[in-house]
């Protein structure tokens, strides 16, 4: 009989709460400093009032992965019902979390090699990294080995599509984070660009005037990369701009079959990076 596997991500993937307790995924917060304060990402403050204080703010808030001891941690607890882990992390080339959760798989098989453990780079953030690990521990739930659980993921990401609006540059260019974006800031400051994720990195794929503008290009854009007749699993999200995701999500129902539809919203720790006002989707085709 194959034992459960447990899956363990970070709290960049913006998997819903309910979501992460249904499927008893193990999310790890990424730690935000904000005035003098430390905040466990999803779980110290709310997206709400970190908004709030994110507009009034004269000093951007910076962010730190976790430290090697928060994946030993989360490995000792799920340990304690299953022998088999999956931790997927956010792209190694935007954070440090996949190296810190590397090193602490390699103290853990000093320490407890009873637990066997893969760790993979989900090569992404936001939800398009929260629907990776969905489909991993939704693999699990029905009782995948561990082998096929990495499988499933790692097949899902490779399917992958994801189109982001930016409301505005400027936490981008403070934040430094997206060279090829803030390259643009100095004559593109009043275009609202939509980004992209290829090989683990943000990348601009056009750009658009308005909101509405954004959202009908994001729509023709996922028009070219659906695939017709599999199914399509779709996640509209958002930083602060619910009324605008519920409206992209009216129009992809509208113009697309969906098998799976949902809002997700940005964490403070990546509202911290791009923003209010951010609107986009993550998406892909097939089981």
């Amino acid at each position: 009989m194959v034992e459960k596997v447990a899956v363990i991500t970070d709290s960049v993937a913006c998997i819903p709460k309910a979501e992460a307790e249904k499927y008893g995924i193990e999310v790890i917060p990424v730690e935000l400093h904000f005035k003098d304060k430390v905040y466990r990402d999803g779980v110290d403050l709310t997206p709400a009032e970190f908004y709030a204080m994110l507009r009034k703010a004269k000093e951007l808030p910076t962010t730190a992965a976790a430290l090697p001891g928060a994946f030993i941690e989360a490995c000792q607890r799920v340990g304690r019902h299953t022998n088999h882990i999956f931790c997927i992390t956010l792209s190694s080339k935007l954070s440090g979390m996949f190296n810190s959760a590397r090193l602490a798989m390699e103290t853990i098989k000093e320490t407890q090699p009873d637990l066997v453990i893969e760790l993979q780079d989900s090569k992404f953030a936001t939800i398009a990294q929260g629907m990776i690990v969905l489909a991993a521990a939704r693999a699990a739930a029905l009782g995948k080995g561990l082998s096929e659980v990495a499988e499933t993921a790692r097949s899902v990401m490779q399917r992958m599509n994801v189109l982001i609006m930016v409301d505005t540059l400027s936490y981008l260019v403070k934040g430094g984070r997206v060279p090829r974006i803030a390259a643009l800031a100095g004559s593109l400051l009043k275009i609202k660009p939509i980004i992209t994720f290829s090989d683990g990195e943000a990348h601009p794929v056009t750009n658009a005037r308005t909101t509405e503008g954004a959202k009908k290009r994001i729509l023709d854009l996922m028009e070219k990369k659906v695939v017709k007749d599999l199914p399509l699993h779709v996640s509209v999200m958002h930083a602060d701009a619910l009324d605008k995701a519920k409206e992209l999500r009216d129009q992809i129902a509208a113009r697309f079959p969906c098998a799976e539809l949902f809002i997700s919203e940005f964490t403070p720790v990546m509202g911290a990076h791009a923003g209010p006002g951010v609107l986009g989707v993550a998406f892909y085709s097939g089981e």
